[in-house]
């Protein structure tokens, strides 16, 4: 790209300089990271081992925390490093696929959440044609092209993104390379770009945010329509889940980027940063999953299975 020439590296601020802090905060994101990894990849490793989640619900779920923690390892791991060593610094070319990764599958996340929420409503609304609603062609259609949706997303706004010029400073007011940053950061003229991105991020956001309000309205619908009080009471502490985590990560990301560059405050952007790149990630196994009755009981056959076999070893 034509600016290479002009910065070889970018310094990345972080979330604060206060050296009292450097420890305390690599300890919460050590923890907060170990726990994504171990929730994420343990509920796809339960999915795949117990074929009673083997069912279009779970496929989701499996393809949701592979993304979790995909979006979560592009950013996690570097923020701990700088805790660590005081390392700031990040190449160029790492600065673009760190934008590329992350964007991509937080793009990805978004229609997954959209594709979840119409699963829902086809199991809820419509539980005698649900098998042949949701087949495994329409199961692998809809995570095939959320993947396609990410990937082109972030190659847009990456793309446009680095071909912009950074001549003036290398310093990133945040703690990863994200597009508000080093929109801000470049010295070319930004309007397109800013164009760019809230159109692009407005049209994935709104789009996943009406599949997800439609659905769930005809999901509440039917919820009332049913006579049991304790199913509806179920049914809406389910759905009052998903809603807080989407509501969470739909919040965040509409106040990161459907908003002009000159209302940016990067303080306050961080602390909203670190929520869904951080926070919801390691939330997400635990509202879908791992409160689930079948998940659990999964777990408790994959624990009875391996202790079985430690006692058969000695």
């Amino acid at each position: 790209m034509e600016n290479s020439s002009e910065v070889k590296e970018f310094i990345l601020v972080g979330l604060t300089d206060a050296p009292e802090l450097q420890v305390p905060l690599f300890i919460m994101f050590t923890v907060i990271y170990v726990i994504t990894l171990v929730g994420n990849l343990g509920m796809v490793v339960i999915i795949s081992w117990d074929s009673r989640l083997h069912t279009p619900m779970y496929f989701f779920l499996s393809n949701l925390s592979l993304v979790d923690f995909g979006y979560s390892t592009a950013i996690t791991p570097k923020v701990m490093a700088s805790f660590l060593t005081g390392n700031k610094i990040i190449s160029y070319n790492g600065c673009a696929a760190q934008m590329f990764f992350f964007v991509a599958l937080a793009t990805v996340e978004s229609y997954l959440l959209a594709a979840m929420a119409y699963d829902r409503h086809a199991a809820v609304c419509k539980p005698l044609h649900y098998t042949t609603t949701m087949t495994p062609s329409v199961c692998a259609g809809l995570v095939i092209g959320s993947y396609v949706c990410g990937f082109l997303n972030s190659s847009i706004h990456t793309g446009d993104t680095f071909s912009l010029h950074f001549c003036n400073s290398n310093v990133v007011p945040h703690f990863f390379c994200d597009i508000p940053p080093l929109l801000a950061l470049s010295c070319s003229n930004t309007h397109t770009s800013e164009l760019v991105v809230f159109f692009v991020v407005g049209f994935n956001v709104f789009f996943a945010i009406f599949t997800i309000l439609v659905s769930y309205l005809f999901i509440f619908i039917a919820i009332l329509r049913m006579r049991s009080a304790e199913g509806r009471q179920k049914a809406f502490s389910t759905c009052a889940s998903h809603l807080t985590a989407v509501s969470i990560f739909y919040g965040t990301i509409i106040f990161m980027y459907l908003q002009p560059s000159s209302s940016h405050s990067m303080d306050t952007d961080k602390m909203a940063s670190v929520f869904y790149t951080m926070v919801i990630p390691m939330l997400n196994p635990l509202i879908y999953s791992l409160r689930n009755k079948e998940v659990k009981s999964a777990f408790r056959k994959i624990v009875e299975a391996t202790k079985s076999s430690l006692s058969f070893s000695f």
